[in-house]
């Protein structure tokens, strides 16, 4: 039985679906102006073939421009920009020895499909590596021109660098403000959502994972304003957990629902502020509108849970602004920011350690790595020996199209074919109505190249067709006409997009295979966070557990999406993921509840609730580890009962309102928990 994964479907979904783009128009356009900018030059001053070596320098690099602290991305452009010089000097120099051409694209191709495992920052930097060996081959030249021409293509990718650190010393801060901002924006989401929802602001984990990263990384800034964001980080976390907290108890009514209002209005206001680097006015205005309704709901009332929570939110809402304050660009915070480091967990290892524990044929980085090493020498032998006219455009679109993951690898080989028809036509239609002058030519590679960089991440399609474009009006400048070689790309992109396809199903890595370990992975997670909760840890050993369950949540979803995406995924499997992914949320939620509800608890209560949040963490590892190996769990203890000796121990006793909230929320723990068991013993 299958999934009922449709091609048709599938298709239609690939050339129909946009994403709202997420390039800012300033990125696209400094992008563009380092593709354009040598080009005109060189046109002017008679140096056609300079310009075309540093704009295509710029046009290989453009991908590594990524949001990040300043430091970081000088690291990443740099490398990308000698990944590109270092392979177009192989390319140029082995491009005429038929037998050291496939060795080269055979290593490249192989390594370069590694670089997956280190992420998609990286992987771009071994897919630029494996384009520029096969292009320069397709052109060899003498070890001197080699070098030159070489160097031109790494000055193009420095040049692109150079653009995108250029605010570096004027705007120090900007990436850790914008950072910021997406996280408060995402809490101002959480806010206002009704608490019959249920469900988190669907960027916000990710944002929120950014963000520690950012600001915690190897790569962070250093300054005085950083004291300042990382309290603003912290505020989050716990603006965060009171926010669910919140919704989980189900404070609802005219009056907690104007609260929300009023919270989400001062932190978008935050965001705001972090965004322009400027004071928080509308916060700080929005703030005494929410302290006025704190005022009107609980001025007299004798204290609560609600009101405690309440009090809590308003007093962390009022740091985050006064916080924002100082974090701007005409504040200062006087504390002199210490050195940090990412905390352990959250530390990658080395990377040959990675590399090396991905030498194994189950893993699929090493698939993706073989398949772009045969794939790509094959299609470089395939042109050569089939004397294809423009053949590097063969192996060029193969290494493109092929993804780790068969969804990736259909919808882009798909886009591939769909978005370079349509470049090569609208293209040559464009230079044919255009004036025959260069600096009309320029203007529309421009235009174009700003199009690709933008859509990109909107819609492949588009994004190809504009970069069709971009690159048969570059290679127009060195003599090549558009017209004349429409019918030689499309047959070749047909093609590469075919071999990598084909590839794929020889030798699949399926998500079906790997499901089961994501799931495991996050339900051990969540384990972790409860120990950590019932055990004694610091604030920082608890933001750290809590991480990492984040991060393990995104990586589940990341692996039910691809799953969802291939053929032949039994539904049982698929029906199974997708019930544990929604109650491991549940479960998280509830975790977050009880972390918020800490500072509410006395020694009675703690005494109480911890062992048995302990049992449910170590239910958690049991249920892991037998979704893992695929086998029925043991037999989970008596949790149930357990929670009904904590809801006698607190009948009767003094603070009504809180002994109601531990019997609701462990309650909701038990649940949980036996819930992921009667899914696991089911199927």
């Amino acid at each position: 039985m299958t999934s009922g994964f449709s091609l048709p479907r599938s298709v239609l979904q690939s050339l129909t679906t946009t994403r709202r783009p997420d390039v800012p128009m300033r990125v696209a356009l400094r992008n563009a102006a380092a593709v354009a900018i040598p080009l005109a030059i060189g046109v002017a001053t008679g140096h056609e073939g300079v310009g075309i070596g540093i704009a295509a320098g710029a046009l290989d690099t453009m991908f590594s421009d990524q949001p990040g602290p300043y430091q970081q991305r000088l690291q990443r452009l740099f490398l990308a920009a000698l990944a590109a010089g270092g392979a177009a000097l192989l390319g140029f120099l082995v491009g005429s020895h038929p037998l050291s051409l496939s060795l080269a694209t055979a290593v490249l191709g192989f390594f370069g499909g590694m670089l997956v495992i280190f992420g998609p920052d990286i992987a771009r930097v071994g897919m630029t590596s494996m384009l520029l060996l096969v292009i320069t081959a397709a052109t060899p030249l003498p070890v001197g021109q080699a070098i030159g021409a070489s160097l031109l293509i790494f000055g193009g990718g420095m040049l692109l660098t150079l653009f995108s650190i250029a605010a570096w010393p004027l705007q120090r801060y900007r990436p850790e403000r914008h950072a910021l901002a997406e996280v408060y924006r995402g809490l101002a989401i959480l806010a206002a959502q009704p608490p019959s929802q249920g469900t988190e602001a669907p960027a916000l984990s990710d944002a929120m994972t950014n963000l520690q990263h950012t600001l915690l990384g190897r790569f962070h800034a250093r300054g005085r304003a950083m004291e300042a964001f990382r309290v603003l980080l912290d505020i989050a976390e716990r603006i965060r957990l009171e926010l669910i907290t919140m919704q989980e108890m189900g404070f609802d009514g005219s009056l907690p629902r104007m609260i929300r209002a009023d919270a989400a209005r001062v932190l978008r206001g935050v965001a705001r502020a972090l965004d322009e680097a400027g004071p928080p006015t509308r916060a700080e205005a929005a703030l005494k509108t929410l302290q006025a309704s704190e005022q009107a709901l609980f001025g007299q009332a004798e204290p609560s849970f609600a009101s405690n929570h309440v009090h809590a939110l308003s007093g962390q809402l009022a740091a985050a602004v006064r916080n924002a304050n100082w974090a701007g660009s005409r504040g200062e915070i006087r504390a002199e920011t210490a050195e940090s480091s990412l905390p352990a967990p959250l530390r990658s290892g080395s990377a040959l350690a990675a590399i090396r524990a991905n030498m194994i044929p189950q893993s699929i980085a090493f698939r993706h790595a073989v398949r772009c090493a045969v794939v790509l020498t094959l299609a470089v032998a395939i042109s050569r020996y089939a004397h294809l006219p423009h053949g590097y455009w063969l192996p060029m679109t193969a290494a493109i199209v092929l993804r780790p993951d068969f969804g990736a690898t259909l919808n882009f080989g798909l886009l591939r074919v769909v978005g370079t028809i349509l470049g090569l036509v609208l293209t040559t239609l464009v230079l044919r109505f255009t004036p025959d002058a260069p600096w009309a030519h320029i203007a529309v590679l421009a235009i174009l190249c700003v199009g690709f960089r933008y859509l990109a991440t909107a819609h492949y399609g588009i994004a190809v067709a504009a970069l069709t474009g971009t690159v048969v009006i570059l290679l127009s400048f060195d003599g090549v006409e558009s017209a004349a070689a429409m019918s030689d790309r499309v047959l070749n992109t047909v093609l590469g997009s075919a071999m990598a396809l084909v590839a794929y199903v020889v030798w699949p890595s399926w998500e079906r295979t790997r499901a089961r370990a994501a799931l495991a992975d996050m339900l051990g997670a969540y384990a972790t966070y409860l120990a950590t909760l019932a055990g004694p840890a610091t604030p920082r050993e608890r933001r750290d557990a809590r991480t990492l369950s984040r991060t393990a949540r995104t990586n589940a979803q990341a692996s039910l999406d691809r799953m969802r995406s291939e053929p032949a995924t039994p539904v049982h499997l698929m029906e199974m993921a997708q019930t544990l992914f929604a109650n491991g949320n549940r479960l998280a939620r509830t975790a977050m509840t009880l972390e918020a509800m800490m500072d509410d608890m006395d020694d009675f209560n703690r005494d109480l609730v911890w062992p048995l949040v302990r049992e449910s963490s170590a239910a958690l590892h049991t249920l892991a580890d037998a979704l893992r190996h695929s086998q029925p769990p043991d037999a989970l203890p008596d949790l149930r009962s357990r929670q009904r000796e904590i809801v006698t121990a607190l009948t009767g006793t003094r603070g009504a309102g809180m002994a109601q909230q531990m019997v609701t929320v462990t309650d909701r723990l038990v649940d949980n928990v036996n819930t992921i068991n009667h899914i696991l013993q089911r199927r």
